[in-house]
């Protein structure tokens, strides 16, 4: 199994270089960031932990900005968008930043993708929240356009590109993978249609994991890669995930200084070195 972490890069927390070098050193193969463009404070999107919303959430780096600077200071490790959100973003221009983070990195981008939960979010970037899968589905059609063909076009319901030249062109071929975050009947289909790997999140438990994998694999898609974001840090439960045929598992460095950060990183390195 593969190890990574999951992580809330802002302008109070670990900066992106040191954060970068640490994971490397310690062993981690990739790093997984969060995205918010802002919240806005009316608050009418309950968050879905319960509760207050977290600091974090609306202080975050731009996510590609962020493993862009870590790219430069790393040789091998996987550099994760954990989720970005494809409604609230211009898919042309989504296309040329993640076609020019993976160039840079030598082909090192993982893109995790998401339709997002807060809709005063969405709708103050022009996104109708009852529209915001269908046009996510469309804009993963017109990405892997813009990222492969030298003259791209696109026409659907949401997302139209008139023939278009648009480079750079990712470093990985065909194209960076693409993981669908989420857990719900709309995400699954997504998965099952538009991407290459699975990002459930740590509460998802192994045997439901096991049951989408064998749905998938009904679909004519086995054997898709799974990625589990903010897995518990405890031996039993890793082993039950996999089990259930996760490959890699995350786990939620809280955003902190950097003395804070990387002692939390010590800390997931020796669960890591117990499990074997």
């Amino acid at each position: 199994m593969k190890f990574g972490i999951a992580t809330f890069v802002t302008d109070e927390g670990i900066r992106p270089a040191p954060l970068g070098r640490a994971l490397e050193e310690r062993g981690f193969d990739s790093v997984w960031l969060a995205e918010h463009s802002h919240i806005p404070t009316s608050r009418e999107s309950p968050y879905p932990g319960g509760g207050d919303l977290p600091r974090q959430y609306y202080r975050t780096l731009d996510p590609f900005v962020t493993l862009a600077a870590m790219a430069e200071v790393t040789t091998d490790l996987l550099l994760g968008t954990g989720i970005i959100l494809m409604p609230q973003r211009d898919v042309i221009h989504t296309a040329t930043q993640t076609a020019s983070l993976d160039l840079i990195s030598g082909g090192r981008l993982m893109l995790g993708v998401g339709a997002g939960w807060n809709r005063e979010e969405m709708r103050n970037h022009g996104a109708d929240p009852t529209t915001r899968g269908r046009l996510m589905n469309e804009q993963l059609q017109a990405l892997k356009l813009l990222w492969t063909e030298d003259e791209a076009e696109f026409h659907g319901e949401h997302v139209h590109l008139e023939r278009s030249f648009c480079w750079p062109k990712p470093a990985r071929s065909p194209h960076p993978p693409i993981y669908v975050g989420g857990e719900s009947r709309a995400a699954l289909d997504r998965l099952a249609g538009h991407a290459d790997g699975w990002l459930p999140r740590g509460g998802t438990p192994p045997e439901e994991i096991s049951r989408v994998r064998a749905e998938l694999a009904d679909r004519g898609r086995p054997d898709v890669p799974t990625t589990l974001f903010a897995a518990p840090a405890d031996a039993a439960s890793i082993s039950g995930y996999a089990d259930a045929g996760v490959e890699r598992v995350t786990f939620l460095l809280p955003t902190a200084g950097e003395s804070e950060s990387l002692r939390a990183l010590d800390e997931f390195a020796q669960v890591v070195d117990r499990l074997g």
